[in-house]
């Protein structure tokens, strides 16, 4: 498809496309799968937290690389970028605390080693990072985020519901459930900007959301493979 970049609307719609195909595939994964009907174990969900936490590690040191490599012709940009660096940063305190309260081991959590899929996560998105004004970087956010705004308020309810679990038990997905809506509502801002006009971005943050999207299911197919 041919995109006008002059067009945020077009290419907003074109993320939600993007979306939709993702969250298609989201429900399917196992471990997604079991909680929504109810058939999660504890111990699943556990694992869940032990990995998740490995790659959120990752998740405020490629947003600072990003702003390192945004250069002096975006300076919002890269004000907007270090903001969101600074609010992610202490996310895998969250998590933490979950594992904790649902019986997890805190200094296995701190050895453990990211599996196949956060591997590869973390690598593409320290890949586009380190590459010179990574403004594509904007169609991952649109991922991520939206998995707050979207999923991750259904998630922690299944949780809830099947395992009995209390409300700081799942504290990270109702953290981002409440939050990430926010973040969405900056991003489409930022692609409100201008920032379209640039030659070429409108593709990048299109396949750059596409890319995200896919290695963000696979850390969840590959949980407990390291």
């Amino acid at each position: 498809m041919e995109v006008l970049e002059n067009e945020p609307a077009l290419i907003i719609r074109e993320l939600g496309k993007i979306w939709a195909d993702f969250e298609g595939r989201l429900v399917k994964v196992p471990i997604v799968a079991r909680a929504l009907r109810g058939a999660l174990r504890l111990e699943d969900y556990r694992l869940m937290l032990h990995d998740h936490y490995q790659q959120v590690l990752d998740g405020s040191r490629w947003i600072a690389c990003a702003v390192s490599s945004i250069g002096r012709e975006h300076l919002e940009l890269r004000s907007r970028f270090l903001e969101h660096a600074r609010t992610e940063h202490r996310d895998y305190e969250m998590l933490q605390r979950d594992y904790a309260a649902v019986g997890g081991d805190v200094a296995t959590l701190h050895s453990g080693r990211q599996n196949i899929g956060s591997r590869a996560l973390s690598a593409w998105m320290f890949q586009r990072a380190g590459s010179a004004d990574p403004l594509d970087l904007l169609g991952a956010m649109f991922i991520i985020e939206g998995l707050g705004k979207h999923f991750a308020g259904l998630f922690a309810r299944a949780l809830q519901q099947h395992l009995h679990l209390e409300p700081h038990q799942v504290s990270f997905y109702r953290y981002h459930a409440e939050h990430d809506e926010d973040h969405l509502a900056e991003l489409q801002e930022v692609l409100e900007s201008g920032v379209l006009k640039i030659g070429g971005l409108a593709e990048r943050i299109l396949e750059t959301a596409r890319v995200t999207g896919r290695l963000y299911l696979l850390q969840l197919e590959e949980l407990g493979h390291y």
